[in-house]
């Protein structure tokens, strides 16, 4: 009887726990460059080999970028791995994907781009609390060399704070 229970609340306590999103891959380096000054949430337009690659092992974002013409969105410089098991049916891992936006969007990320120095980043992408993939993309301005600097500097003065609140706590 008591094991039943047991059971029971392991299970509540998994499907409590269950995350609304799992993380394929994260660009780092993307607010090491860039100021991101608003974040989006888009689809991606994938095939059925590409998205069991992405459950599979994940795929690398680093150097993506993301482009507009002909009023679609497009993600470019995304390498996903061919799935083990794919065939033929595999793609090329490094075509470009159609990113899925309101029309709306599509135009303000238009307008927003024709800025100088602006920029639509890939920050994240991830499956959705639906098992779709998902990617969260920013639109950014680049750093300067000295705001790099400036951003190293309070990492490591943060870094420092936190080790000597640890100290003072023991």
């Amino acid at each position: 009887m008591a094991k039943s229970k047991v059971v029971r609340q392991a299970a509540a306590k998994a499907r409590e726990a269950k995350p609304g999103k799992k993380t394929i891959a994260k660009n780092r380096s993307a607010r090491h460059e860039y100021f991101i000054d608003e974040t989006f949430e888009a689809g991606i337009e994938l095939t059925g080999t590409e998205v069991k690659s992405l459950r599979e092992r994940a795929c690398q974002i680093t150097d993506a970028f993301c482009l507009i013409r002909g009023r679609e969105a497009w993600l470019h410089g995304v390498h996903v791995h061919p799935y083990s098991n794919g065939g033929v049916w595999n793609v090329d891992p490094d075509r470009k994907r159609r990113l899925l936006l309101h029309r709306r969007q599509i135009d303000y990320l238009d307008a927003k781009l024709r800025q100088k120095g602006v920029a639509l980043v890939p920050l994240e992408l991830y499956f959705d609390e639906h098992n779709r993939v998902k990617l969260a993309i920013g639109l950014g301005r680049g750093k300067k060399l000295y705001d790099k600097r400036a951003d190293m500097a309070r990492r490591d003065s943060d870094r420092e704070i936190a080790r000597a609140l640890k100290e003072m706590s023991r």
